[in-house]
């Protein structure tokens, strides 16, 4: 990876799990040139690595406030990660 990519772990809360909260996340992400992952955790919250250009990051991070309908966001909590933990691609994971 360049070092223009920086990566970030956000942990998504509210009602975001029923409501096909991952599949819109690899949309939004992929259509941001991101890379990265998502999974539904067992406490009801997401988590989502997204990886790629600080605008990008910016971006997805604005987004996941909004969600897919029917999501009801709480709280957007980021802690930086390594661009090196992303995959090449981004995936729904489990």
């Amino acid at each position: 990876m360049t070092d223009d990519r920086k990566a970030t772990l956000v942990h998504i809360s509210g009602r975001v799990q029923g409501v096909s909260f991952r599949i819109w996340t690899k949309a939004q992400a992929q259509g941001l040139g991101l890379t990265g992952w998502v999974r539904n955790e067992y406490d009801g919250t997401v988590t989502a690595l997204i990886s790629g250009p600080d605008a990008a990051i910016g971006e997805m991070l604005r987004q996941f406030w909004n969600g897919p309908i029917g999501a009801s966001v709480s709280s957007v909590m980021t802690e930086p990660a390594s661009p090196d933990e992303a995959p090449s691609d981004f995936r729904i994971t489990h």
